[in-house]
């Protein structure tokens, strides 16, 4: 089969290549796909900032429907439309492990970086990956299911948001849109900022219900209780910690790819709590399917357009010049 995948370290090498067709072993199931979203991690791949193991094949936001079941693996699987946790592996033994927190196993191996992931027809995952979705959710909403688990690691796992906080978001990327709505629903007052190139996105944070400000404009807001940061950018960085009110909290959500200068001093001078959130949890899987099942989370008008696994150039290309919010490949 062919897929999208990273075929050598460094800048670019990026191929529509034939690749490893997927074969369940003891205790996996094989996916056909229906959907994969481009997450900002796959541009870091292919501009060589972020880890991999090429070559392979790229993608680990999906959903899909189960079509091939290993040995051991419950028949009830069978025909299922799924979408799954990342990790493909983790050691299991960790500290890490043990408390609950996979994403940040030192061992940890996941789909689309270390092993062949989403774009491409078909996949192999851990069958205890796998989450049936609600037959509501569109297969292109469906794909970005895995961003929605990210925020809720982030801000959830434990609460970042307390009733009645001053929430403000900065960067109204997917990633963003979702924070907004996890914290509107976690109790906060919330705000989202982005620059005057961001208006699109913008727009659409504000047909989801949420007031709305440009860089390009002073912040008018109380000073938020908590920021959260999504742009990876080094002057939003540096806004969050100013704008912060005393005693708050930043959850730096947002990468960057590279190193940033920031007015680090004030975490002391104001008594700041920084915190973060890498991939996802169980836990925080648990909350994402609750909250779908709730329908208490809007994920398909995020989806600006779809393309097929041949045409990925040109996703990509719209992806990192922000040119609307998610981008999904179509197998």
């Amino acid at each position: 089969m062919k897929g999208v995948a990273k075929m050598a370290p460094g800048a670019g090498h990026v191929e529509y290549a034939e690749r490893p067709e997927a074969v369940a072993g003891p205790g996996e199931v094989v996916i056909d796909l229906l959907a994969a979203g481009i997450c900002g991690t796959d541009l870091h791949i292919e501009a060589g900032e972020y880890p991999s193991v090429p070559p392979v094949t790229m993608g680990h936001e999906f959903c899909g429907v189960v079509s091939e079941l290993g040995e051991a693996v419950d028949s009830a699987w069978a025909g299922a439309r799924v979408t799954s946790e990342t990790f493909y592996s983790t050691c299991g033994q960790c500290r890490w492990c043990r408390a609950g927190r996979p994403s940040i196993c030192p061992f940890r191996a996941s789909v689309g970086t270390h092993v062949d992931g989403a774009f491409a027809p078909r996949i192999r995952m851990p069958v205890t990956n796998l989450h049936r979705l609600p037959d509501a959710l569109s297969d292109h909403a469906a794909a970005i299911c895995e961003p929605l688990a990210c925020v809720c690691n982030s801000l959830s796992d434990p609460a970042a948001i307390d009733a009645g906080d001053e929430v403000l978001v900065t960067g109204p990327g997917a990633i963003g849109l979702l924070a907004a709505q996890v914290a509107r629903v976690n109790g906060g007052r919330v705000h989202v900022r982005g620059t005057p190139a961001d208006e699109a996105r913008l727009a659409l944070a504000r047909r989801l219900g949420f007031e709305t400000s440009t860089t390009g404009e002073p912040y008018a807001g109380d000073a938020p209780d908590v920021v959260v940061e999504c742009s990876g950018a080094g002057p939003a960085i540096a806004t969050a910690l100013e704008t912060v009110t005393r005693g708050g909290t930043i959850v730096q959500m947002g990468l960057r790819g590279a190193p940033v200068t920031v007015p680090f001093d004030e975490i002391c001078f104001k008594e700041l709590r920084v915190r973060s959130g890498f991939a996802s949890n169980p836990t925080a899987w648990r909350r994402t399917m609750q909250l779908l099942a709730d329908d208490a989370i809007e994920l398909e008008p995020l989806v600006t357009d779809a393309a097929e696994l041949a045409d990925f150039r040109r996703v990509f290309d719209r992806s990192r010049a922000a040119d609307g919010v998610k981008f999904v490949l179509v197998p």
